[in-house]
């Protein structure tokens, strides 16, 4: 039996179907199906900071694609404290530890608070690519009200709270301590501070100022003595043992995915959401973080953060949004020298949406379609651009006369049949790009290709020939000679040599190409592959 193709084919739209039968069988309303992104205030926005809100952005889309409004949220957590200062920032900053970071001064001084920085540098992401979202900041949300009546739910339930957590997760903090940080009026810290007791008819919050172990370190609190008003957001509910569930209920979240590193934390949020303020929690999907070429978790405290903003530079939104949403589960090691291979990946995937690239398997041409009009979030483009690839341009871009590049690459562009009219503004970009990489990087990255004994030979003698002859005809006429010599077939070589030189399968021809990007570079980037292991 054929499997029935749902929505456009991908992840998400089985998963937003998911979402819609879950809500019926609870029996809630499907007038709107809200979908959530927490995102945090504290660090600088990192590549796995806007795959969490791509993709919850996407099944947002999924479920309007099945005919059911939807709207998405982004809950900024700007009320959250300063942990620590991130590798590359002011040492300054070390004396607001503990503060909440709208409270914290703007190192870069062109925003009101640090926290407002790191804010923008997410929304100017998500803008870029082309995420709608609707804004929730939570030091607004907690001076508005919003929260009000599930905090006092949850500080009159807050032993049972700290049962939870202490059948969760082993902590026993929150048996003697209530679930809310309230933000100290003296030392203006808020995870120094202890929440002891609830006086509900004045709606206030009793605390010490009394310290608390951030990042393996110690933080002396101040001592004071003080009571917190949590209707004028004098503080915030601990995230790990209630934020999550207050903000579900309140906002009526249907759908959030999370990551690998907070599960405990919204299993938790989920009892709490069930037992305590009677609302079912919204669906979750748990996703893996991204680690960096070493294998280590990107994270803002140890310095090897991979921003949005340096995708930006070498490759578009559209490609980092396919890295985002290609793949849901396990964990990635990516790196800036991916970009390329997603830009080139990316042209691909729209060769298939236009028919450009036959697939005879309808199940995966769908799916390949709909990965398309997700990465474009469904503003897919009416028309095909002109695809050239990435490494193409990276090599073209090394040797072009300084100070006329962008004409130098365009007439070379011309001369391989690439452009016959004038420049579509996305090549134009796609050339800057390139530039950019140039300046930045010493080499075009690298496609793995597994030789064969007769690959191997053909290349040494490609090698040779190269530095036998400066004539274009020649260069073109030695790969047909010498596939023949070898018994390769000669579109087959062509190929391989295509995949060495650029990461795709086909590119102009390669006679006069090799000599434009420069003997030397051409016989440098063969040579390497000679040096790569056999399998």
């Amino acid at each position: 039996m054929e499997e029935k193709i749902i929505g456009h084919g991908t992840w998400y739209d089985k998963i937003a179907l998911d979402i819609i039968e879950r809500e019926r069988k609870l029996g809630r309303t499907l007038h709107t199906i809200r979908v959530e992104s927490g995102v945090a205030a504290s660090g600088i926005p990192h590549i796995g900071s806007l795959s969490e809100v791509t993709r919850n952005y996407a099944v947002s889309l999924a479920i309007k694609e099945q005919g059911f409004n939807s709207e998405f949220i982004v809950f900024s957590d700007n009320k959250d404290g300063l942990r620590s200062v991130p590798a590359g920032l002011p040492k300054s900053l070390e004396k607001y530890v503990g503060f909440p970071v709208t409270d914290v001064p703007d190192p870069f001084k062109c925003h009101e608070s640090y926290g407002e920085h790191m804010v923008s540098l997410l929304l100017d992401a998500l803008d870029q690519c082309g995420v709608s979202y609707k804004l929730f900041k939570g030091a607004e949300v907690y001076k508005e009200g919003l929260l009000n009546r599930q905090i006092r739910i949850l500080m009159e339930n807050s032993e049972h709270i700290g049962k939870i957590v202490k059948e969760e997760t082993g902590q026993q903090k929150y048996l003697k301590a209530l679930p809310y940080f309230p933000v100290c009026q003296s030392c203006g810290r808020i995870y120094t501070t202890k929440a002891y007791k609830f006086v509900p008819k004045e709606d206030k919050i009793l605390y010490k100022c009394e310290g608390m172990e951030i990042k393996h370190k110690w933080l002396e609190g101040c001592g004071y003595e003080g009571e917190a008003d949590y209707t004028k957001g004098e503080g915030k509910l601990a995230w790990k043992a209630g934020e999550f569930a207050a903000r579900w209920h309140a906002l009526d979240i249907r759908f959030e995915a999370y990551g690998k590193d907070i599960s405990d934390s919204v299993r938790v949020n989920d009892r709490i959401a069930r037992e305590i303020l009677g609302y079912e929690p919204p669906m979750h999907v748990q996703y893996e973080m991204y680690l960096d070429k070493g294998g280590k978790k990107i994270s803002k405290s140890v310095g090897n953060v991979f921003t949005p903003q340096v995708w930006f530079k070498y490759g578009s939104p559209q490609s980092m949004v396919l890295l985002t949403l290609k793949r849901f589960v396990g964990t990635r090691n990516v790196s800036v020298t991916d970009i390329p291979r997603y830009m080139d990946e990316l042209d691909e995937l729209e060769d298939v949406y236009f028919g450009k690239k036959k697939n005879s398997d309808q199940m995966e041409k769908a799916k390949l379609t709909g990965l398309f009009r997700y990465c474009w979030y469904m503003k897919a483009p009416t028309s095909s651009s002109i695809h050239v690839p990435y490494n193409l341009l990276v090599n073209l871009a090394r040797v072009a006369p300084e100070g006329s590049e962008m004409t130098f690459i365009v007439e070379k562009l011309r001369n391989y049949g690439y452009l016959k009219d004038e420049i579509q503004a996305n090549l134009e970009q796609r050339i800057r790009y390139a530039l950019n990489w140039v300046k930045d990087f010493k080499e075009a990255t690298e496609t793995k290709v597994d030789l064969s004994p007769e690959e191997t030979t053909a290349i040494k003698q490609l090698v040779q020939a190269l530095k036998e002859t400066n004539d274009q005809n020649a260069v073109q006429a030695a790969i047909f000679e010498i596939s023949r010599r070898n018994n390769i077939n000669t579109k087959t070589f062509f190929q391989t040599l295509y995949m060495i030189l650029f990461g795709t399968s086909s590119g102009p021809r390669l006679g006069p190409y090799l000599l434009d990007m420069g003997k030397e570079n051409a016989i440098k980037i063969l040579e390497k592959c000679l040096d790569k292991p056999k399998n």
